[in-house]
């Protein structure tokens, strides 16, 4: 395959992104339990939470739950044992004998997006804590109401330094990293936050999905959510092509009858232009009143909608901001149409998750495969068939978190045996060109080559 599409690239016949997308693809599709690589952690509790830093793909953050943080090099080793298993040790390492640690368990860590210098926590004991890097120092913390289940920063943010926060309380709260306080408090919900999730598209949207089963779509800059996603509401297979037809009768089933039906059910009723002004008053106010309570997320209808028969436990976007992944504790994974808020209907296999914590979801960059933590494995899904294309065991417990990298193409998996493991392609990129090399150079000598 990899000789094909060298040839293929060589005469023209592939163009440089698709030639560059089925690399990845192969690599992704070969993750095996690396032999080469290994971390050696210093959790003494579950893992919870991994992030390798958006900069420069270098090092991994993980957060543990007794209450320590921890930062790797993914790319230089410690040591070397038997000459070519490279160890990674923890280059950085906060915890409960830190005078600023958690006391209890960390639930999120992540990285600040656009610098390795600062990194942010998220804990059980109502604390969320902004730690420098160099320094190893708490510079700015903040109270929750209750235990903060979550925490995210938008990968796309230019104009403002948010961290979203889902707690055991019904609302989402926005701190500010510049100003150091609270800026937002997102209210819908009817019980507690477990997993949020920021566009991939737009710094100012940001999606929640809560213990009542809803996801939740909000404008960081407007009152109220603006979307509640409804697993009845869908549309089979890849985004449609949008259809006139189609706009009118969304905007008629939103906003009440078009124009011209309002004027011809008013001719009907008698009632002319030229009515009183008492009366325009009053249809005024009527209709004003039926487009606040038809608003999404507002209506009773909308309120009351579902993604999942349970607490939502994982939400992931694609990198290209266009699909919404998310689990609940129904032991399901639905993939959601962003643009239309539609369930796609595609039918993930069977799988059995966990129910009572937040599970962190990795996706491929392609997008093609899904990777999701199915207890004590971890089970790389087609994205768009659903179907199991492999399940990776090696934990002995519990699996809770997957992060993909796409710039070394592995998988950073974290579990309840307080280990971090590491998925590499089985074949190195080097070595596979190598060999193909090889391959080539032998097809082009003859029988008078030296």
């Amino acid at each position: 395959m990899w000789l094909e599409d060298v040839r293929g690239r060589e005469r023209g016949e592939l163009r440089a992104r698709r030639f560059e997308a089925s690399a990845r693809a192969r690599r992704a599709a070969s993750l095996a339990l690396s032999n080469r690589k290994e971390f050696a952690t210093p959790h003494h509790g579950a893992v919870n939470s991994l992030q390798v830093d958006l900069t420069e793909g270098r090092y991994l953050l993980s957060g543990a739950s007794d209450g320590s943080a921890a930062v790797f090099d993914v790319w230089n080793a410690t040591e070397y044992e038997a000459g070519f298993i490279a160890k990674h040790r923890n280059i950085l390492l906060v915890d409960k004998q830190h005078q600023n640690g958690h006391r209890f368990a960390v639930s999120a860590a992540v990285w600040y997006p656009v610098d390795t210098g600062l990194f942010v926590t998220a804990s059980f004991d109502q604390y969320v804590k902004v730690w420098d890097t160099n320094s190893t120092q708490v510079v700015m913390e903040f109270k929750m109401p209750g235990k903060v289940y979550t925490a995210a920063m938008s990968p796309v943010a230019t104009t403002h330094m948010l961290i979203a926060t889902g707690t055991a309380d019904v609302q989402v709260r926005l701190c500010d990293i510049a100003s150091g306080a609270f800026t937002h408090t997102l209210s819908g919900h009817r019980d507690g936050i477990m997993s949020l999730e920021w566009s991939a598209s737009s710094e100012w949207i940001l999606m929640s999905g809560g213990c009542d089963g809803a996801i939740r779509f909000w404008d960081i800059r407007r009152a109220g959510c603006f979307r509640v996603l409804d697993q009845s509401r869908s549309q089979l297979g890849k985004r449609p092509p949008l259809v006139k037809s189609a706009v009118e009768n969304d905007h008629t089933d939103s906003l009440g009858p078009s124009p011209s039906t309002r004027s011809s059910a008013q001719k009907r009723a008698g009632i002319s232009k030229k009515s009183s002004p008492a009366l325009r008053k009053i249809q005024n106010l009527t209709h004003g009143q039926m487009q606040q309570r038809l608003h999404p997320g507002l209506s009773s209808s909308q309120n009351r909608a579902t993604a999942h028969y349970g607490a939502v436990t994982g939400l992931r976007t694609t990198t290209d901001g266009m699909y919404l992944l998310s689990s609940g504790s129904d032991s399901r994974l639905r993939l959601w149409d962003i643009d239309s808020g539609c369930n796609t209907l595609v039918n993930f296999e069977a799988m059995r998750l966990q129910t009572g914590k937040p599970l962190q979801l990795a996706v491929t960059e392609d997008p093609s495969l899904v990777f999701v933590p199915c207890m004590a494995s971890i089970k790389a899904y087609n994205l768009w068939s659903g179907t199991t294309f492999r399940t990776f065991r090696g934990h002995y417990e519990l699996v809770n978190c997957c992060y993909y990298s796409e710039q070394d193409q592995e998988l950073y998996t974290g579990g309840n045996d307080r280990q971090i493991l590491v998925w590499s392609p089985s074949t190195p990129a080097f070595t596979e060109m190598e060999d193909d090399d090889k391959t080539l150079s032998g097809a082009d000598e003859d029988n008078w080559s030296d």
